[in-house]
């Protein structure tokens, strides 16, 4: 591996702390129907998966009969709506990595399923946004994650060699992503019971402590 300039990150579960943010939004737009998700189904069947994607599954699933486009047009309203007057709480351990990454010279992007309008929302309120040199979103890409064109597209506008990244990811949606488009990944996961599935990232850990102790132990940033 050559040594990493560039690290790029998925947002969602993996920077910030927002399956449950994402869930209660979704359980709210449900109620209408007089239905709900279990936390144990959403972090199962819907986590890491983009919006549009899972507002046909439910669709399906619940047999709603309701126009997807209207739906997902309530659902991003909703999830703007509550982002700017509720914070997202950090994942474990971010603001130290990425404090001590960013002093380090390396370039951070961010690389995510969500909407732009959404991630200036969080940022704005949480300040991260001083920190990284790029944010891709599925504002600008046709097809989102496991697609790998968010992180090619996110590499060439960093105009950076694939094998100066590393990816920082959650899920094994974001990680096929990662892993189709031919960078290497991370994954960050402190739910052992999804570990099995995330088995094709190139390493594995509980926290960014953990991932950040490697990286240094394994000198592979510049």
């Amino acid at each position: 591996m050559s040594k990493i300039k560039a690290f790029l990150f998925d947002l969602d579960g993996t920077l910030i702390d927002s399956e449950f943010f994402h869930f209660e939004c979704w359980n709210e737009i449900l109620n209408g129907y007089n239905l709900s998700l279990t936390y144990e189904d959403w972090l199962k069947n819907y986590a890491g998966i983009p919006l549009p994607k899972n507002a046909q599954n439910l669709l399906i699933k619940y047999s709603i009969d309701a126009v997807l486009d209207d739906v997902i047009t309530r659902r991003e309203a909703l999830t703007l709506e509550r982002l700017k007057t509720n914070d997202v709480n950090l994942m474990p351990f971010v603001l130290e990595f990425i404090e001590f990454f960013h002093a380090k010279g390396l370039t951070l992007a961010i690389v995510t399923s969500s909407p732009h309008k959404d991630v200036e929302a969080i940022f704005e309120r949480n300040g991260l946004a001083k920190y990284f040199d790029l944010i891709i979103t599925r504002t600008e890409v046709s097809k989102s994650k496991p697609d790998p064109e968010s992180y090619n597209l996110c590499v060439e506008k960093l105009n950076v060699l694939k094998s100066d990244c590393l990816v920082f990811e959650d899920t094994i949606n974001g990680v096929k992503s990662a892993v189709a488009a031919g960078i290497t990944c991370f994954a960050i996961q402190s739910d052992v019971h999804s570990h099995e599935n995330l088995k094709l990232a190139d390493q594995l850990f509980l926290n960014l402590a953990l991932a950040k102790d490697y990286i240094l132990e394994n000198n592979l940033t510049i």
